[in-house]
């Protein structure tokens, strides 16, 4: 069993930075691939980023260039650095773990994560 607790959100004006930060604890850090999501009321969880246990990252198009992962496994964190933010960007963020076989193929699915945080507000404002 494996239980994330982001922080780090809250409210900044367009241009703004944030910095989120995922703590794991549980069984082997290392062994997780993580990812973040973001999520809006009435629409789907949305992939935003994802870092393996390889340390192979991936982003959401939007995204990419702007925020940046990373995973410190010696203490069982991974971090979303998110710069130039945008009113879209606007959500609940939340992180997730997988050691799912299908996850190399399938990592912007959010059925694949098997353990998820209770999320963490970001508002950017015009």
């Amino acid at each position: 069993q494996v239980r994330l607790v982001e922080s780090g959100g809250g409210s900044v004006q367009a241009g703004g930075s944030l910095t989120l930060s995922c703590v794991a604890s549980g069984r082997t850090f290392s062994n997780y691939h993580m990812a973040w999501f973001r999520q809006t009321p009435g629409k789907e969880r949305e992939f935003v980023s994802a870092i393996a246990s390889s340390g192979d990252t991936d982003y959401l198009e939007s995204v990419r260039g702007r925020f940046t992962i990373s995973r410190d496994n010696a203490k069982k964190t991974s971090t979303l650095q998110m710069k130039n933010l945008k009113p879209e960007d606007t959500a609940v963020y939340l992180c997730a773990a997988s050691e799912d076989l299908r996850w190399s193929g399938s990592y912007y699915r959010p059925d694949v994560y098997a353990y998820w945080g209770q999320g963490t507000q970001v508002t950017v404002s015009s």
